[in-house]
């Protein structure tokens, strides 16, 4: 006897399809791999190594500039010191971070590989996530190289040592600055998308909208100007500061919530138009 089997038949016999669907802990599981693949790209850029070695420069030079020819605090009237110089430069490495940070998102937009980052980890958070660690602790070792060859420096042009007894607790502060800075450059490139007008945006904000907040608003309101609380996690002065203005000056932890409030805020809207408009 001849058994015939039909098409629907053989359909009917075979095993229910499985449906593939993706969960939170998949989701936590990717985020090493993230890191990873966020590194590659990090190391890969070339503007980012050179970054990095012009903050070794600038800790460099600064040090040098201040101890060869200008000596002289031009607020305290006394002679600058190792103590009061070595940290000197880390206001410019935070700006060099916050580039370093925006170029690590506005690189992909611009290359064209965002989309191919998405459809690789459809969970865009983790995307975020990672991009996040990794600017961090790129900040941190921008600091670290900032810090270290400033002091170098400063130790090598011939200044007295003055009070080091805080110096410890002024490089703490000072990388947590700049790990800061770097994620607040992935929120701001994420808001912003092309490189020049984030870069743009960023200094120009920095070197001179903040500046002019802090000459016409009241000290009680600039002391919450992000880089207000940049200054007083250095213990710097600007040139626009008053007898007003150090007076209501925020204390370093203050400072420090404050400023990663400003992260953490420019980090959770541009995840917002991450998923609303990237693709």
């Amino acid at each position: 006897m001849t058994t015939t089997i039909t098409l629907s038949d053989s359909v009917a016999l075979r095993p229910a399809a499985r449906l593939t669907t993706r969960t939170s802990r998949d989701d936590l599981h990717a985020v090493p791999a993230a890191i990873t693949s966020e590194w590659i790209k990090l190391r890969s850029l070339r503007a980012n190594r050179a970054i990095f070695g012009l903050t070794a420069v600038v800790g460099v030079v600064m040090s040098w500039v201040l101890a060869t020819f200008v000596k002289t605090d031009p607020y305290e009237h006394l002679p600058f010191t190792v103590a009061n110089t070595f940290m000197t430069a880390t206001w410019l490495t935070m700006v060099l971070a916050i580039i370093a940070g925006i170029l690590l998102y506005t690189s992909e937009v611009q290359h064209g590989t965002l989309g191919n980052t998405i459809t690789a980890q459809p969970a865009r958070w983790v995307t975020v996530a990672a991009k996040a660690l990794v600017a961090a602790a790129f900040g941190l070792a921008m600091g670290v190289v900032g810090i270290v060859t400033g002091y170098a420096s400063a130790v090598a042009s011939g200044m007295p040592n003055g009070d080091t007894s805080g110096a410890f607790v002024d490089a703490a502060w000072g990388l947590v600055l700049t790990t800061f800075a770097a994620v607040l450059g992935v929120g701001v490139g994420m808001l912003i998308r092309h490189s020049a007008a984030a870069v743009s945006t960023a200094l120009v904000w920095t070197f001179v909208i903040e500046n002019l907040l802090r000459s016409m608003a009241p000290a009680n309101l600039t002391r919450f100007l992000p880089f207000s609380s940049a200054n007083g996690l250095l213990s710097i002065r600007s040139a626009g500061d008053t007898t007003a203005t150090l007076a209501a000056a925020l204390s370093r932890p203050q400072d420090a919530l404050l400023f990663g409030g400003y992260t953490l805020l420019a980090l959770l809207v541009g995840t917002l138009l991450v998923y609303r408009r990237d693709a």
